[in-house]
């Protein structure tokens, strides 16, 4: 595999069962290479095991004054000087184009789960640890796999030299032959220590991280109610704990660097005091015993592969059970689900678990009186729960067909084509907001249409005036990243519009007004309603501007659809539904008094949500 032929066609089927399984399912992978590598590495590293021969054998024609062995003993040293040198360079080559390989395979993996999953996968898995899988553990992966040749090739050529030199000068070559096995296997039992600090190292600095993350994100909210200096003592306990956790770990590496330093040495001392004895006593020459010194020298630089490769399977070992982590995560459904029908998916579309039906052709409103159940039941109704079917829960049906049961292939073709849910809290990419709305749509909605419904012009002017690159078109401005120069609801409508140009045949939207006031909340509920006439909308919300302008409203209580009717008569009928969707001053007072402090408590503590919490209320 040449780096030019990148990316793969097919990148396999990867061994996830551990992280060492998928480590070595990466090393067979690229066999080819791995071969190729290991071949450079050992004629590279054979024609500088020889070196020392080349040099003994010059010695020792100077001692017997013999130019014409002087002579080939100049010629052997130019040959195996312009062999090391191929050698190296090819084996750099071979070594990087592993390395790259490996890594552009595993990414390629992350790449095909994300797109197999969708918005399942950040469910299922924090959306930190896969960036932190997609970007440092696979330069460490592929640290490993390119590593393993080298190990390899280093490994033949020690025990090639080992046996000749046992064969050259016996007496010096057995003790030598006795030694390197001892070098090598000295530092094994200090590695599992060694991986354990490295592994509190990483775990410690990936939770300073998101602390820190999570500051920056909520800094606005942090400094209006004066807890910068809480989160920043926080932060400063966690750094210093990474401090101390990499200096913890620096040591044992040091510790198995001084090792691999010291008993060679050791040996090295040893071998030269034995040579010299037999050179006075006249067993051996000067020439060989240079000779032999030049191999022991030599053998240095095999056990320093042997130091990397552990280092490197010390640190890829755990960046290996990450990836595999998250490569084994799978779709509810097997392959052999029942097809999508021919048609496209239409139809009604009805959770079986809650009871809730959302006709098709309109508009319809769902009131839970719990948040995160809302965001569940939405999951649900776009088939994104992951696991319920395993757990024996039925699967949502649009227009008869089971979204869970179906295939990857018809879901790809079928599903999220026909249902699209929008988050709380959409993502908004960096660029112009023309390759924002630069989406797979139907072509019956164009974007003035989608954004004039949701009620976008105060964004438009906004975009407009902080980007003079523009020139006045507002397609042309830019956002910034996640949107950040915009006001959250000025975010949530330029979403909002991005769902609506879709065209779906089912919209479920998740709080798509939460953040405006209620003058605009109640246009964008008018203009959702016109765009979406004759189209499946499902909207999730308690504001009675939204309520009133729906079709139908299902009231969600425990997890059940409760009551099903407009929002006049939910009013006059159900006192539960009245108390979630009508506020007085005083409530609305006390509501907002206890969601700060549930949110200021949440965000001293860490929680996420509690500090979203706080944010939606302030």
């Amino acid at each position: 595999m040449r780096i030019r032929d990148l990316p793969f066609p097919d990148p396999g089927r990867p061994d996830v069962r551990s992280g060492s399984r998928f480590l070595l399912w990466l090393g067979r992978e690229q066999l080819g290479g791995q071969l190729a590598a290991m071949l450079w590495g050992t004629l590279h590293m054979a024609c500088t095991a020889a070196f020392p021969l080349a040099v003994g054998l010059a010695v020792q024609s100077v001692v017997d004054r013999s130019g014409a062995r002087l002579a080939l003993a100049t010629g052997l040293l130019l040959l195996l000087g312009a062999l090391t040198a191929l050698g190296d360079a090819m084996l750099h080559r071979a070594s990087v184009t592993n390395w790259i390989t490996a890594a552009a395979r595993v990414q390629q993996l992350l790449a095909r789960k994300t797109a197999e999953l969708g918005a399942t996968l950040t469910r299922r898995i924090a959306a930190g640890e896969v960036v932190a899988v997609s970007t440092g553990d696979v330069e460490k992966i592929g640290w490993f796999v390119e590593g393993v040749s080298r190990f390899l090739a280093a490994a033949l050529t020690t025990v090639v030299v080992c046996v000749g030199l046992v064969v050259y000068e016996p007496a010096l070559g057995l003790v030598v032959a006795a030694g390197v096995p001892v070098l090598a296997l000295a530092v094994l039992p200090l590695l599992p220590p060694a991986t354990r600090r490295a592994d509190e190292q990483r775990d410690k600095a990936g939770h300073a991280t998101e602390l820190a993350a999570d500051t920056v994100a909520g800094l606005r909210v942090l400094r209006g109610i004066g807890g910068e200096e809480l989160f920043l003592d926080r932060y400063r306990r966690a750094s210093q704990e990474v401090r101390r956790a990499a200096v913890h770990s620096a040591r044992m590496w040091a510790l198995i660097a001084a090792v691999q330093v010291l008993l060679p040495g050791l040996l090295l001392i040893a071998v030269v005091w034995y040579g010299v004895a037999l050179a006075r006593d006249g067993r051996i020459g000067v020439g060989e015993l240079v000779t032999v010194y030049g191999v022991i020298t030599f053998l240095l630089f095999p056990l320093r592969q042997f130091e990397e490769l552990a280092q490197a399977f010390a640190f890829s070992r755990p960046s290996a059970r990450r990836a595999a982590r998250v490569l084994a995560l799978e779709r509810t459904s097997g392959p052999e689900g029942c097809p999508a029908p021919a048609g496209g998916l239409r139809g009604d579309l009805y959770d079986p678990v809650s009871g809730l039906t959302a006709p098709a052709g309109r508009l319809t409103a769902v009131v839970c009186g719990d948040p995160d159940a809302a965001g569940r039941l939405a999951d649900r109704l776009g088939g994104h729960a992951p696991g319920r079917a395993a757990e024996g829960e039925p699967s949502v049906l649009l227009g008869g067909t089971a979204l869970d049961e179906l295939p990857l292939a018809a879901a790809l073709a079928a599903a999220r084509e026909a249902v699209l849910v929008q988050d709380k809290e959409p993502v908004l990419l960096s660029g112009t907001l023309s390759e924002l709305l630069d989406v797979p749509c139907s072509g019956a909605v164009t974007a003035e249409a989608a954004l004039a419904a949701a009620q976008c012009e105060d964004v438009l002017a906004s975009l407009v005036r902080h980007s003079p690159e523009a020139d006045g078109d507002a397609f042309r401005a830019r956002i910034t990243e996640r949107g950040r120069s915009l006001s959250g609801g000025q975010r949530q409508r330029l979403a909002l519009a991005r769902s609506l140009l879709t065209d779906p045949g089912v919209l479920v939207l998740d709080e798509p007004t939460s953040a405006v006031d209620a003058h605009t909340e109640a246009r964008v509920a008018e203009g959702v309603r016109a765009l979406r006439a004759g189209r499946t909308t499902v909207v999730f919300s308690s504001s009675p501007l939204v309520l009133d302008r729906a079709d139908r409203v299902v009231f969600v209580r425990d997890g059940k659809a409760a009551a099903t009717g407009t929002h006049a008569e939910l009013v006059a009928s159900e006192p539960a539904y009245r108390a979630v969707v009508t506020r007085d001053s005083d409530t609305d007072g006390q509501r907002e008094g206890d969601a700060l402090k549930a949110g200021a408590i949440g965000a001293a503590s860490g929680d996420r949500d509690g500090r979203e919490r706080m944010e939606e209320s302030a």
